[in-house]
């Protein structure tokens, strides 16, 4: 087995890879190949056999996903991949992410899983899958049924293959292995290379060429690092409060696409922050705006993918935020490194969901650190911030002087007939201007009778007046700022409506809905009562 060792940025035309697949990762937001993508694709695409150790994160699914979707025949209405995966959660992300690859190269794609309806698996294995993903057992059950057969089978994958060894799989992936044509291309994906694992190879594989990704130790000692769990539907929320709870001077927002990065950007915008975004789809010229911008301060937060990113040297960074975790130990430092420099403090805020946790754990093996855990800030934390914030200010501009006019201005209304403590509350309002604290949002609504985790609410607006789900549904996510499908159950009525909302942004919603208008008409929204 030879071990690929070198590796030079590059691209994925650089790969060979057709147009049709280059169209497909260019919309699910790659960029730039992971090294392991690099190394292996080619290799795959020649036909060779291959072990890759690699962890989770570092864009293994895309190594074997690639290849599969270029070697399979739409044409021939039979199995032609299969990819064996130890857990369903694994094997569902597996099938959705083979089949965004394959988007245009009419490839069907199933994941194959025991908890699932057998008879619902079995219909769709009949209808043709030409790649399937699925764990041993479930596997198994099919190929013995009769429904799965692997006599037309081209590509064996076997991805985490010391996870199956650990979970018992190991007779199970023989057994299958066995049933499949030894004329196969056959891929092992693994982070450890136990004996067993080796020995497995040496059994069934052909002479396999061997990559091995393996983080480097890396330490970042002046960066304070820390994370966030945060809902997929509401880390646009989470987001905003972080950054007004933080005390951000200027920062990094690293999003995973470009895509990712335009919507971001255009709602931390509508939000009212200075952000602005920057991608490897923009001319230099945009680019250089955005920089010099960014750079003199008139943008305080800058949207960024990793490769718009590379080489920039930015003085006075105070916070690197992962808006999406980065796919592995090296782009995280790469990332956070963007603060702290000089020898300067920063701080690196990493957003992640409860399925990124494996994530997290192999970035904190790869720098030999843990990364602490925040709890979100609450808006009684972020009034508190700005209450801090805003007497800082203060007690700076005495310490700096040069208060001769205002100190006149001040004599003159110590002359008004007010106390001392209202005119300074006075000149404290109109300083802090948009700084000042949001008004507390509601948290207790009761007793609504929605769904257990949601508020019911009243709107005084129905079918009577042209109501539609859909308007419903853009009115509170235009206004509240929040992602129209995490809005739940609506009941329209002739002249008035029910709609679910959840509980943690049920008083957001509230406040912004106050007052707002559907259809041209002001409503009028509050707690259900229950029914």
């Amino acid at each position: 087995m030879d071990q690929a060792t070198s590796y030079e940025k590059t691209s994925f035309q650089d790969l060979g890879i057709s147009d049709r697949v280059l169209r497909a990762l260019a919309e699910m937001g790659f960029e730039e190949p992971s090294p392991i993508q690099a190394r292996a694709i080619p290799l795959l695409l020649a036909g060779k056999d291959l072990i890759g150790q690699a962890q989770t994160g570092t864009g293994k699914t895309a190594t074997f996903g690639v290849p599969i979707v270029e070697k399979i025949d739409p044409r021939v209405r039979a199995t032609q991949a299969l990819v064996l995966t130890p857990t369903r959660e694994l094997a569902i992300q597996v099938a959705e992410e083979i089949g965004r690859i394959g988007r245009f190269s009419r490839v069907r794609v199933g994941p194959i899983y025991g908890g699932q309806s057998i008879e619902r698996q079995v219909r769709l294995l009949r209808a043709g899958l030409e790649v399937v993903v699925g764990t041993p057992g479930r596997i198994m059950d099919h190929m013995r049924r009769g429904v799965l057969s692997l006599d037309r089978l081209r590509i064996l994958v076997l991805d985490e293959a010391d996870e199956m060894l650990d979970m018992g799989f190991i007779e199970d992936i023989e057994w299958i292995i066995q049933q499949a044509p030894q004329d196969r291309q056959t891929m092992l994906f693994s982070a450890t290379m136990p004996e067993e694992i080796r020995r497995l190879a040496q059994r069934y594989m052909r002479d396999p060429e061997f990559v091995q990704v393996s983080p480097q130790q890396l330490t970042v000692p002046q960066i304070e690092q820390f994370f966030y769990e945060v809902r997929q539907a509401l880390k646009t929320e989470a987001l905003t409060r972080i950054l007004d709870a933080e005390n951000v001077e200027r920062a990094i927002i690293f999003c995973r696409t470009k895509k990712g990065v335009d919507e971001l950007t255009e709602a931390l915008q509508g939000r009212g922050y200075l952000a602005e975004g920057i991608h490897g789809d923009m001319n230099q010229a945009q680019r250089n705006r955005v920089m010099e911008r960014f750079r003199g301060g008139q943008v305080e937060l800058l949207v960024a993918t990793d490769v718009a990113a590379r080489g920039l040297d930015i003085e006075g960074v105070t916070h690197v935020i992962n808006y999406d975790i980065p796919q592995d130990p090296e782009s995280y430092v790469h990332r956070i490194g963007r603060t702290g420099r000089a020898g300067r403090s920063g701080t690196a805020i990493t957003l992640i969901t409860s399925r990124e946790f494996p994530q997290l754990r192999l970035i904190e093996r790869g720098i030999r650190q843990r990364i602490q855990r925040r709890p979100l800030p609450s808006l009684a934390d972020i009034a508190e911030r700005q209450r801090e914030t805003l007497k800082s200010r203060v007690l700076k501009a005495l310490e700096e002087g040069h208060l001769g006019y205002f100190r006149e201005v001040a004599r003159d209304l110590l002359q008004e007939d007010y106390a001392a403590e209202e005119l300074l509350a006075a000149a404290l309002k109109v300083a802090a201007g948009d700084q000042a604290p949001p008004a507390p949002l509601p948290t207790d609504f009761g007793e609504t009778g929605a769904e257990p985790g949601f508020v019911r609410f009243f709107i005084n607006i129905g079918r009577a007046q042209g109501v539609q789900p859909a308007d419903i549904v853009r009115s509170i996510a235009g206004q509240a700022g929040i992602p129209g499908h995490v809005i739940g159950t609506i009941d329209i009525y002739d002249r008035f409506t029910f709609v679910e909302v959840p509980k943690e942004v049920a008083g957001q919603v509230m406040a912004a809905m106050q007052e707002s208008t559907i259809k041209g008409r002001t409503i009028n929204i509050e707690p259900a009562r229950k029914r």
